[in-house]
């Protein structure tokens, strides 16, 4: 089980990364447009670096929403590895079979 502050941490970050989402579009945009002139694409890519840098949706962690484990995580099913071996093994995961050959 991971820290519950690096869970709570992540979880605000996904809030910043919403409120942010649409003025980093918008710079965003300025910046790779080609009608913009230089002083416009400027104070997009300073208006960018003003920015907080949890704004970024990069910095946001796929974790396990069950026990939040940073690492070895199935988007699909948004668990880890792990949790989805013992979920699969009691039949939890509906469709999901283990396989042997």
């Amino acid at each position: 089980m991971a820290k519950k502050s690096k869970i709570a941490k992540n979880e605000q970050r996904k809030v910043i990364v919403e409120r942010y989402a649409e003025k980093r579009a918008q710079l965003k945009k300025t910046l790779v447009d080609e009608n913009a002139t230089d002083e416009e694409r400027e104070a997009a890519r300073v208006g960018l670096q003003k920015l907080p840098r949890d704004a970024s949706p990069v910095r946001v962690r796929d974790r396990d929403s069950i026990d939040g484990r940073p690492r070895g995580t199935f988007q699909k099913f948004g668990i880890s590895r792990i949790r989805f071996r013992d979920m699969a093994h009691k039949g939890e995961l509906p469709g999901i079979t283990k396989s042997s050959w």
